[in-house]
């Protein structure tokens, strides 16, 4: 293809990105008004879907990360707390945990959440396990279906020793540090048993407090709670019938209860996102980033590939 061509094609490329930006943000903005339009209130909807872990906000819309970030969720459930209108929010989840400091992060905005008076009902779909459940666990009435994977209450830290195959290889890692204990999970040795009982501490640690936050959100004594917090999975039956869920019910069940425990009464329930794709700047904006990266991307590949094929005199 020659470069004319290309130039045309990432043209092409990228007005169809820009016509998709204006038809996602304005399609938002058409259904905040309709939704403020109504004056009776709306049920706040925010979803964690993938693994949770700690990061910034982003807008793109060609990320191809997955999961969620701890700022982009506690940045929703601040808009929640602050806007009057959000009468309950409903929080759905879809996510096989994640990293333990990102949810304790979430955790305290649905804590400041709760403080202030609005309810938190939670719907569990495909998985709801580990840090999904620990959020879960900060709502006020959790709805799961029978089939629906949750629990996985418990904490691991795991690494990989490959020294075996680095001295098969005849590699050897050395390194200069500052303290025995620097490069506790390095993959180039074993720990030493000091230093195993150091990071099972920390293990236990994490693990205490998510049993003590299960227990708080769910009533529950922390001996019952210790009893199946084994790291086993439940489907959401069993999960009931442990009095880790109360009731079984999809997205709609749990958006109808959540509008009542809000006092909303409509056949068609109104509904609130706060996702950065309400706001056209931070949409276009994203995009702009995403671009530049991908042709900077570009650019130095084109440089190596140069660099690589040019002629160099040999130092030997």
């Amino acid at each position: 293809m020659n470069r004319e061509a290309k130039r045309k094609y990432m043209l092409v490329g990228i007005i169809i990105l820009l016509v998709a930006a204006l038809a996602a943000g304005t399609s938002s903005l058409w259904k905040d008004s309709a939704v403020e339009s109504r004056k009776q209130g709306y049920v706040a909807v925010i979803r964690i879907d993938g693994p949770i872990y700690g990061g910034p906000d982003t807008d793109s819309l060609l990320s191809g990360s997955s999961g969620v970030t701890s700022e982009q969720i506690m940045k929703e459930f601040q808009a929640a707390r602050k806007d009057p209108e959000a009468k309950a929010i409903l929080v759905r989840i879809n996510s096989p945990g994640g990293s333990t400091g990102a949810t304790q992060e979430i955790a305290e905005e649905m804590d400041k959440i709760r403080s202030s008076g609005k309810p938190i009902i939670i719907s569990m779909g495909d998985m709801c396990a580990s840090a999904g459940y620990w959020l879960a666990s900060k709502g006020n009435y959790i709805f799961a279906s029978p089939a629906t994977i949750t629990g996985s209450i418990g904490v691991y830290m795991d690494y990989t020793n490959v020294e075996d195959l680095m001295g098969k290889l005849g590699v050897k890692n050395e390194k200069i540090k500052s303290g025995a204990h620097k490069d506790i999970l390095s993959m180039y040795r074993p720990m030493t048993g000091e230093e195993k009982e150091m990071v099972q501490t920390m293990v236990d640690d994490i693990y205490n407090q998510f049993v003590q936050t299960v227990a708080d959100g769910r009533k529950m004594d922390e001996s019952k709670v210790r009893a199946i917090a084994d790291g086993r999975i439940l489907t959401g039956k069993q999960a009931q019938d442990l009095g880790l869920v109360d009731a079984m019910g999809n997205y709609y069940d749990a958006l109808s209860y959540a509008a009542s425990s809000g006092g909303i009464q409509s056949e068609n329930i109104p509904v609130k996102s706060y996702g950065s794709g309400v706001s056209l700047r931070n949409i276009l904006s994203g995009e702009a980033k995403t671009m530049a990266g991908i042709f900077a991307d570009a650019f130095a590949d084109s440089f190596k590939k140069s660099v690589a094929d040019a002629s160099v005199p040999a130092v030997k």
